[in-house]
């Protein structure tokens, strides 16, 4: 991952074609010769060394695909991160997540927008994933230090940035939560580093909530990718004269779900969802509801598909349809779209794949 032109892609490619790094390692000349590369060098072993050494230093911890802590919703990405790195605690990182994202010149009702739904979710036992930002991501990670909270970040993991939440970052590596970063220790962040961090927040939750944005914003890139990972999201309103809040109005017309609260954030994700106690933070952390058998779920899925084509419908009129709560159909959709079994286009409609 270290060495010149290796991409995500290309190290699975590369791992799969060789059965082992060290296979990869002695084969990557001659591919990049194959590709037009000449005088190719693999990442001199001094480099990884250092980096090693580096780690050791600040308490940091290599997590791989395929170890214990490696984040399990992440395996459904196309693009997982083969390597991870965290400073804090990983045993929340298989806790159901919610993303809370938004924007750094954040407003003062987004800031405190931002604080009631991290706390009211990290009270209802998520685990709330931010990137560390300054603005709705800060007051996300303040407002669940002592319920747990994951802070993505785009550079190395050590590398504390912006340098005002260097004293957050600290606190939340120590207070039960977990620092996270693919790329290399003492990497400072660039712009070009935040899409693939963005995707990794999103790939991390259950669903992103997106709480003041502008039509431009990294958070608008979080939302999309979001969706493209088959993640629920969702958007807290605001005045269509503010500029903050363009991105989020924009996402609502769009099909987004509108939070008002924590509460709707998690009338979203129920009924397949209830709280059982966590033991790490005291508090309660969803899981599957065995009140509700897998055979009623299953009928449920089969009387949606049966009932959609390849013609868009709304969901609206699906749920009419249907005559079920929404309370129980939505959550029911998300899980057909994670299976790729439905498809979500603008404006609330929903096809049959297939």
């Amino acid at each position: 991952m270290r060495s010149r032109r290796v991409g995500i892609s290309t190290f699975y490619r590369l791992m799969g074609d060789h059965g082992s790094a060290a296979a990869a390692l002695e084969h990557l000349p001659e591919v990049a010769r194959a590709a037009g590369v000449e005088n190719y060098e693999v990442c001199p072993e001094a480099v990884i060394q250092n980096e090693l050494n580096r780690v050791q230093a600040v308490g940091a911890v290599l997590i791989c695909r395929g170890d214990k802590d490696y984040p399990q919703a992440l395996l459904d990405l196309d693009d997982a991160p083969p390597l991870l790195w965290a400073i804090g605690t990983t045993d929340i990182l298989n806790q159901p997540q919610i993303a809370l994202v938004g924007a750094r010149n954040a407003s003062s009702l987004g800031g405190r927008m931002a604080r009631a739904l991290a706390t009211g979710l990290g009270e209802a036992g998520f685990v709330i994933t931010s990137g560390l930002a300054r603005g709705v991501d800060t007051a996300a990670h303040m407002a669940a230090l002592d319920t747990g909270t994951v802070a993505v970040l785009g550079g190395g993991v050590d590398v504390l940035y912006p340098a005002e939440n260097a004293r957050l970052a600290e606190d939340i590596a120590s207070r039960g939560g977990v620092r996270l970063s693919e790329q290399p220790m003492g990497l400072q962040p660039q712009a070009r580093h935040f899409p693939a961090r963005n995707r990794i927040i999103s790939g991390l939750a259950k669903a992103v909530v997106v709480v003041e944005a502008a039509a431009k914003s990294g958070s608008l890139i979080t939302a999309r990718t979001a969706l493209d990972q088959g993640r629920e999201v969702m958007a807290v309103p605001g005045h269509p004269f503010d500029a903050r809040a363009s991105g989020c109005n924009m996402l609502l017309r769009d099909g987004a779900r509108l939070v008002r609260s924590a509460e709707d954030v998690i009338e979203a994700l129920t009924p397949l969802v209830q709280p059982v106690p966590n033991p790490q933070h005291g508090q309660q952390a969803p899981t599957e509801n065995t009140a509700r058998s897998l055979a009623e779920v299953a009928q449920l899925h089969q009387q949606i598909l049966d009932r959609l084509g390849p013609s868009p419908v709304g969901e609206d009129q699906l749920i009419r349809d249907l005559g079920a709560p929404s309370r129980a159909v939505s959550p029911a959709l998300t899980d057909l779209e994670l299976e790729g079994r439905i498809s979500r286009q603008p404006g609330g409609l929903i096809s049959r794949v297939g």
